[in-house]
């Protein structure tokens, strides 16, 4: 199952994206995967992995560098980061066996409205992954991204687009998760 959605309201544009998939494998065995940073790249699409920055690994308040890359093709015509980049993110919610949820900083670490996640729930023989992405205010990068001359017609193009890049991104990692989780 994938689902995404995007609307304005009063300015504020809104990115969700959300795909779920049955993993035979243990809850504790997903957390424990889904919450290394280190592997990251195994299933991800952009991130290539990530480090610890500050605080405890893998718990609230924590926080930790993303290195990530995009190719050339993403939204070819709109001014997005292509190459390597990096972000820090921090660990907003860390429940072993059932959610690891973080959001993206801004350059100055305060908190924006971009919330990853990865949700457990155990089902017979296994569990149910649910990987949700929401953005609710634009990012440091949306923001510039908007502000590079975009008249009405390109914002809604770039929405557009992008929602069905996100919504590819999140059903491919659940994809690469799922497919890492049950060959171990």
């Amino acid at each position: 199952m994938s689902d995404l959605t995007a609307y304005t309201t009063e300015g504020v544009t809104t990115f969700e994206a959300r795909a779920e998939t049955f993993v035979a494998a243990s809850p504790d065995k997903v957390y424990d995967t889904v919450s290394d940073l280190s592997r990251s790249g195994e299933w991800s699409v952009e991130c290539r992995g990530g480090t610890w920055v500050e605080g405890a690994p893998r718990t609230v308040g924590a926080i930790f560098r993303g290195e990530n890359t995009r190719g050339t093709d993403t939204v070819a015509w709109a001014p997005v980061i292509r190459g390597p980049w990096q972000t820090e993110s921090e660990v907003v919610e860390a429940v072993p066996g059932k959610v690891f949820r973080w959001v993206v900083l801004d350059s100055a670490r305060r908190r924006q409205e971009s919330t990853w996640s990865f949700e457990i729930e155990p089902t017979a023989g296994g569990c149910v992954l649910v990987h949700h992405y929401r953005l609710g205010r634009l990012t440091e990068g949306l923001s510039k991204i908007f502000a590079a001359g975009l008249d009405e017609a390109g914002r809604e193009r770039f929405v557009r687009e992008w929602n069905a890049k996100l919504s590819q991104d999140v059903r491919t990692t659940l994809d690469h998760l799922k497919y890492v989780l049950e060959k171990d």
